[in-house]
């Protein structure tokens, strides 16, 4: 049975730290006198209260936002001085036929050594050079963000895997590539604007799928101060953007022509881009920016044509289709001010394009075995690397009408090695998996029907269908006009066909142009104004462990804690904010303490959580213990100049905000008037 703080000693050791946990208790729970030792919880607020924003003048002049993806990633950037100009990166070097590089492959290398070495396609094609031997004593790593998803208990001390094999801590990997899109971006900011400070003026934005949870946000600020991009002194130069909520800012500003309407145009091929429905505003500048290659894209200073023809409390689904991820986001549009409103919690899964990839590794384990195929990949690595950019180029090329083969090229190690190994050829290998879909070209090639390639897609489009499917058919998410469908997976044909088929009789599909930059700029737009989604859904449910009265009848019988003749019930789970519950920006959920003892100078609060709102103690099922309050008090007598016998009525007031794209505390000593240092972590489970 978990431990709670008895009502005579509200306090619980932690592990070997001497400090004490204190327990908060809602009203009705017994008052402590003051000249006592225990934490007695005052004034506690029963619901969220909102605090007025204060619209400030930004202290920094420039936003960069950095997209840090699944499979590919990039920057953008805005000076507050001109918010509707959209810098995006400059063109990365190398790159791959059929595929636009806009941004750059999220793959890293590091030396033998582990010191970096080179970030997107100079790493993936340096380490593609390298001798066989010689790289395996390197550290490449791809799609490595998606292990932040996957690891349950994610800590500061989480490994990553390299191909060769390899760990290496979690939080150095996603460190060295902040680090390197810092160094990419302020060497570009500076060209720009040589006078331009480095430390002050700059707001950074890094985006995260909406469905990652508290611990995996933190790791990625923990990672972006690790990497310099901001001082954890100053963790307001640092937003934690959601990916689907920024895609849904930025197509508050598109006007038509920015817009490709699925159910308006015949199915795509594959081989033709897709005409945008009817546009008028802005449509020849578009196209003079196009035709220079320019890497500005302009905004509206106000809301797109889209928007303007939206009602207030029209509601549209966003689904960010990614790499590693899809990510469900529903808002509902506020006027006049045109702010945001999410009707339902974030949902979503590791249903992303990754998936295909995955579908075609285990094609090559049915071909040539599983066994041949882990030693490839251990002793071949760069070759591996090679077949799954020769397989990335031909997945973007599938289309729902193609009707010719997909050829794709095996590395001529792949051959070599499997001879090798088996001792037979690569045709012979496919004659008899019976795999009659795909066949050997003798160009070197497998040619594989189109009825393969869509064969590698369902799985992954048929779980992306049913979880939109399942969204559209909660009560609250009724009444849907709009689909946007963003992220890189978006632009693919047959992602696109799958959706329009499905849904298009409910509602209009639409997929914005540069559907893939779609998150990058709406994480810049965030950047200058955050205040843009006003109120959000809690993921979870949160609250603390406290005592309570016993109720004879209510509480069983092995919660009863008897003490100083009082009949108390231990465990009670107290919450702060319930699952999918709304929370407004700036709301504030307020919890009152006074310290165990005299010179304490620190307190630990628990934080738990559980996926559903009908939990009534701490000890029920599904419920975790999930991060810790810290609370600094400091010398009392630092702060007021007498430690005398005031302190016994010394009061902490703990603020915590549930309505922004992190958690966050702050706390106040109510006597002096003054900060308490206040911390939530959620890595030290």
């Amino acid at each position: 049975m978990a431990m709670l703080l008895e009502p005579g000693m509200q306090s619980l050791r932690m592990g070997a730290n001497s400090e004490r946990c204190p327990t908060p208790s809602p009203p009705g729970s017994p008052g402590t006198p003051h000249d006592s030792c225990s934490i007695a919880p005052l004034t506690p607020s029963q619901s969220p209260r909102s605090e007025a924003r204060s619209q400030q003048t930004p202290s920094f002049s420039v936003v960069v936002a950095i997209d840090f993806g699944t499979t590919s990633s990039g920057y953008a950037f805005s000076f507050t001085s001109d918010p509707e100009a959209i810098h995006m990166m400059r063109k990365w070097e190398g790159g791959d036929p059929g595929v636009a590089n806009q941004k750059t492959p999220t793959s890293l290398l590091l030396t033998p050594e582990g010191t970096f070495h080179s970030f997107g396609y100079t790493a993936r094609d340096y380490y593609h050079d390298l001798d066989p031997e010689e790289a395996r004593e390197w550290f490449y790593f791809e799609k490595f963000k998606m292990k932040i998803h996957s690891t349950s208990d994610l800590t500061m001390k989480t490994e990553l895997e390299a191909v060769n094999g390899k760990k290496m801590p979690a939080l150095e990997v996603f460190a060295h590539a902040l680090r390197f899109f810092k160094q990419h971006a302020v060497q570009e900011l500076k060209d720009q604007c040589p006078s331009l400070p480095e430390n002050d003026a700059i707001r950074w934005v890094l985006t995260v799928p909406a469905i990652w949870k508290q611990p995996a946000k933190q790791f990625m600020r923990e990672a972006a101060y690790k990497a310099g991009l901001v001082s954890p002194e100053a963790p307001e130069q640092l937003l934690i953007a959601l990916e689907p909520e920024a895609a849904s800012i930025y197509c508050r500003k598109l006007r038509l022509h920015q817009l490709i309407e699925l159910s308006c145009r015949p199915p795509a091929s594959g081989a033709e881009p897709p005409h945008p429905i009817d546009s008028s505003f802005r449509q020849a500048r578009e196209q003079l920016r196009r035709s220079r290659h320019s890497r500005t894209f302009l905004v509206e200073s106000g809301v797109g044509e889209l928007w303007s023809e939206m009602q207030a409390g029209d509601r549209y689904i966003v689904a960010d289709c990614g790499g590693g991820t899809v990510d469900l986001t529903v808002h509902q549009i506020e006027k006049p001010q045109g702010t945001l409103k999410e009707l339902y919690k974030a949902s979503g899964g590791p249903y992303g394009a990754v998936g295909v990839d995955l579908a075609f590794e285990k094609l090559l384990c049915h071909i040539f075995g599983d066994d041949f195929i882990a030693t490839f990949k251990a002793k071949r690595p760069a070759a591996w690397v090679d077949l799954t950019i020769a397989f990335e180029a031909r997945k973007r090329a599938a289309a729902p009408s193609r009707s010719s083969p997909l050829n794709i090229s095996l590395p001529f190690s792949f051959i070599d090695f499997y001879r090798k190994h088996r001792g037979h050829n690569v045709e012979t290998a496919l004659r008899k998996s019976n795999v009659n879909l795909v066949k050997w070209s003798s160009q070197g090639m497998l040619r594989m029907s189109p009825e393969a390639m869509n064969e590698l897609f369902q799985p992954t489009i048929t779980h992306i269908i049913q979880h939109i499917d399942a969204l559209l058919k909660k009560p609250e998410v009724q009444g849907i006009k709009f689909l946007f469908l963003v992220g890189g997976f978006a632009e693919s044909a047959m992602l696109q066909r799958a959706v329009q088929a499905a849904f298009g009789h409910c509602c209009r599909v639409i997929v914005p142009q540069d559907v893939g930059l779609t998150i990058l700029k709406g994480a810049v737009l965030f950047g200058l104004d955050p205040g843009v989604v006003r109120v959000r859904r809690s993921p979870l449910t949160y609250g603390v462990g406290v005592l309570n009265k016993f109720v004879e009848g209510k509480h069983p019988r092995e919660k009863l804690l008897v003490k100083e003749g009082k009949n108390w019930c231990t465990d009670i789970f107290e919450k702060f904010v319930a699952v999918d519950q709304s929370v407004a920006l700036g709301e504030v959920v307020q919890r009152s303490y006074c310290p165990a003892r005299p010179g304490q100078r620190r307190t630990i609060i628990n934080i738990y959580c559980c996926d559903t709102d009908d939990v009534v103690y701490i000890t029920d099922p599904g419920v975790r213990k999930c991060g810790t309050i810290s609370l600094e008090l400091g010398d009392v007598g630092d702060a007021t100049g007498d430690a005398g016998p005031a302190w016994g009525r010394r009061e902490i007031r703990a603020s915590m905000q549930f309505g922004d794209t992190e958690i966050k505390v702050t706390a106040l000593d109510t006597r002096t008037a003054r900060s308490v240092r206040a911390t939530i972590d959620f890595l030290s489970n």
